[in-house]
């Protein structure tokens, strides 16, 4: 974020004590930058963000039907479909922060390794920019365009906020963890922005292009470095911070206590408030600690901000109020003291309202003036939530550079698209940049990054979530959960050299495979290790983070799909079994064969790569299959068996449309899934197969999804019918995980459920039912079923290994409007 005209050699850690050259590998900060198309830059006066837009290419593994033109028929043991590598270009954005002390060193590099000729113009923002306009010029030999700070910052806070998940969360210190993040609202806006410099600006933003500067006020991050400087002696930012932390500012500042001595808890007031910043320097003998000196200040400026901030946002009936600028940039420090100045303000303004409402009463007393903070109140954030809440960014610090480069880029609409956050390519929040050693982690500080790849289509929300806003799809939070956590790492770690050895047994014709897989070795277990120490470093650590690093870190390494030929191998056994698996179902009597299309879908969801259980047994018993699978369910009643009300449903009339989100390839989508949708059809319901638009494990993706159907309507009169009359339809989900993100849906897919009326949800994997989505609330039927193929998992679930979870959810009436 720019620093708003603090300038200096405070601010950030010094440059002094830093070699002017760069010592971390300059390929693995600038990356791409061979490909590199346009340009940003951010300057504050102690930090410089960069961006720049680059094209990446990539390997992906495309199907494709065989060409059977001049043959007779298929050969007998003919896979059901080709498989081809090809070379793909997307698009990617790269952030990276480093200190000003850098500059010159970072802009001869970038001179060196810069290919394109297209660009010749760099937007600027920041302080900063002035005063490195020639510079930059002179070493890039590109034009700076200066663009206006607060429109950047805003723009880039819109894009994370819209981007990123797990981008905003509220900081409690004494917390285990101390980040909290938040589920982003579908609708971003409105909200504030209140941005710390040297001064204080507060901005209401209402639309992606309409925002005003509602109030502010010179008492900012400046007024604490200045002061801090004139009575510590210390010039620089962190540490005065440092000192702040150490403090005691009840030494300094006269408390509620000191006033009113025990009266206080008649007064329903903690003794802990402060009465009166610095008021005991007036009358004390003894010199104060610097310590307590940086700490009162930081609590006197905090407080300011925090009631100023809080009232604004009361004025404007804002409940969202997102805090940045130097002074936070994650401090937890800072973080802390307009956090619980917030909330208490928020508290106090609340309980007036309620006494205005109810009549006369008790008011807060003038002495306490704007009021304060103190230790006492370091629990505050686990008391009932205040009206305002205090957001921050994981990556506030590159809203300006963000903004910067949006508005160089507005004619290519990078609005248009959607965006994900790259995992492989990233920092993380409070973590060292990837692919660093231990020996370099030392002086990694320096530099943070941020890569955000595009995706090939817009993502919107499943219009059939009852609340959008309050919807989390992942059912149980690591970061929370320190035995959970540990227990998923380990695991992760343990699986390690089994997707070392899928990966290179996926490219036996490559002579670089087994060197690169080493290579997504390294930085996977890396990766790992830091979420280990900080699991907050990617927003909220759940199971599906975790899948969804691992595929980022394979596509790193252009492993695009290790078990591409797992699953055309099994899908073209399980095709060959169709035909009987169909006509052993039509045989049975009606009652007797929905309940044989839930085993079905049950003992399909076994086939999963991705549960050690599982691949054990496949690696071990080729011969292992459908009929064994079935031989592995648990017996009824189930785990979670809403199996009978789901019969009681189907004696009803059919559905309109349903919408299934299928798993695994193979057994799981030819004969559990195909199955279930031919009975779906045969009721007279329509239906929306959605599959993964990228591949993960052995799930199945929509391009092999068509050419599986493909072969079905070929077999299966009833499949035929309904795709050429379009009653079936397969789209593709947007995703490229083995989970599920309701939120996060392919824009086309969302115009299907609306277009036909989707009124049964069906979702299916122990990723997408119950990793995520377990606890999904939609607003209409729904089924969730999973085979449970971990034993941990199961165990905390009061089941055992092959237990099943088949939930079928009604939505609640929603009450009649009253008369």
């Amino acid at each position: 974020m720019a620093e708003c005209g603090a300038s200096g050699s405070g601010g950030g850690s010094s440059g002094d004590s830093l070699d002017k050259s760069i010592t971390l590998p300059p390929d693995e900060i600038f990356r791409n930058l061979e490909n590199a198309k346009r340009f940003a830059i951010d300057i504050g006066g102690s930090l410089t963000k960069l961006a720049y837009y680059s094209t990446v290419q990539h390997k992906v593994a495309k199907v494709r039907s065989f060409d059977h033109a001049g043959k007779d028929a298929e050969q007998e043991h003919e896979p059901p479909y080709e498989i081809s590598v090809q070379e793909e270009v997307t698009a990617r954005l790269h952030f990276v922060k480093f200190e000003n002390a850098y500059m010159e060193a970072c802009l001869d590099f970038i001179r060196d390794h810069l290919v394109s000729t297209e660009t010749t113009v760099i937007q600027a923002t920041g302080g900063g920019a002035y005063k490195f306009k020639d510079l930059i010029e002179e070493k890039l030999r590109l034009r700076v365009d200066k663009e206006d700070v607060m429109t950047c910052l805003i723009k880039g806070c819109n894009f994370v906020l819209k981007n990123i998940p797990q981008e905003a969360f509220v900081y409690q210190k004494d917390a285990d963890p101390e980040f909290r993040f938040q589920t982003n609202h579908p609708d971003i806006f409105p909200y504030l922005l209140v941005n710390i410099g040297s001064g204080v600006s507060i901005v209401k933003v209402e639309t992606e292009d309409r925002f005003e500067w509602v109030g502010g006020s010179s008492i900012g991050g400046g007024t604490f470095w200045g002061l801090g400087a004139l009575l510590t002696k210390t010039k620089k930012f962190d540490e005065l911070l440092q000192l702040a932390s150490r403090g005691q500012h009840a030494n300094v500042d006269v408390l509620v206590r000191d006033v009113y001595g025990g009266a206080h808890q008649t007064l329903g007031l903690s003794g802990n408030l402060i009465a009166s910043s610095f008021g005991k320097s007036a009358t004390a003998d003894t010199e104060f600690s610097r310590e307590d000196v940086a700490k009162s200040l930081l609590h006197m400026i905090s407080n300011d901000i925090g009631q100023l901030a809080c009232l604004h946002a009361r004025l404007h009936g804002l409940g969202r109020v997102y805090f940045g600028g130097f002074f936070i940039r994650g401090h937890p420090a800072t973080m802390r003291t307009i956090s619980y100045s917030i909330n208490f303000f928020s508290k106090v303004a609340g309980r007036r309202a309620a006494e205005l409402t109810a009549g006369p009463g008790a008011s807060l007393p003038s002495e306490l003036g704007v009021g304060g903070l103190g230790p006492a109140l370091a629990s505050a954030g686990s008391r009932r939530q205040g009206e305002v809440q205090a957001l921050f960014l994981r990556h506030e610090g590159y809203l300006g550079a963000i903004g910067a480069f949006l508005k160089g880029a507005e004619q290519d609409n990078p609005d248009q698209y959607s965006w994900g956050e790259n995992y492989a390519g990233s920092s993380g929040l409070m973590s060292s940049p990837p692919g660093l050693g231990p020996a370099q982690r030392a002086r990694s500080g320096t530099f943070d990054l941020l890569e955000m790849d595009r995706l090939e289509r817009p993502l919107v929300t499943l219009p059939l979530l009852r609340d959008p806003s309050s919807y989390v799809p992942d059912t149980v939070n690591l970061t929370d959960d320190a035995l959970a956590r540990q227990y998923w790492l380990t695991c992760f770690e343990e699986a390690l050299d089994g997707v070392v050895k899928r990966a290179v047994a996926s490219q036996p014709g490559s002579a670089d495979a087994a060197e690169r897989a080493e290579k997504f070795r390294q930085k996977y277990w890396d990766k790992l290790q830091t979420l280990r120490h900080q699991p907050f470093a990617y927003g909220t650590l759940t199971v599906r983070s975790l899948l969804d690093t691992r595929e980022h870190c394979l596509n790193e390494f252009s492993f695009p799909d290790p078990y591409s030929k797992v699953k055309q191998r099994e899908n073209g056994v399980a095709l060959k079994c169709f035909r009987r698996v169909v006509r052993g179902l039509d045989a049975l009597g009606w009652e007797e064969r929905q309940l044989a299309l839930v085993r079905g879908l049950l003992a399909g969801n076994v086939f999963d790569w991705g549960a050690k259980a599982v691949s054990d047994v496949l690696e071990s018993d080729p011969q292992f299959g459908f009929e064994e699978a079935k031989q592995k369910l648990q017996e009824r009643p189930w785990l979670v068996d809403a199996y009978d009300a789901w019969l009681q449903r189907l004696k009803g009339p059919p559905h309109k449309c349903a919408l299934i989100f299928a798993d695994n390839s193979g057994v799981d989508v030819i004969l559990g899934v195909f199955p279930f949708v031919r009975e779906l059809l045969s009721r007279g319901t329509e239906v929306v197969l959605a599959c993964n638009s990228g591949p993960a494990l052995n799930d199945v993706t929509h391009s092999e999804s068509l050419l599986v159907a493909e072969r079905i309507a070929a077999m299966d009169p009833v499949v035929h019918s309904a795709l050429s009359e379009e009653r079936l339809l397969l789209a593709q989900t947007g995703s490229s995980s083995p989970c599920l993100d309701l939120s996060r849906l392919d824009t086309g897919l969302a115009a299907l459920v609306r277009e036909r009326g989707a009124d049964l949800v069906v979702i299916e994997g122990m990723g997408r039912a119950v990793h995520t989505n377990y606890h999904a609330a939609l607003r209409c039927e729904s089924l969730k079923l999973a085979v449970v193929k971990n034993a941990w998992l199961a165990e905390r679930l009061g089941g055992r290994l092959f237990s099943v979870i088949f939930k079928y959810e009604v939505p609640a009436r929603e009450a009649a409007p009253a008369t």
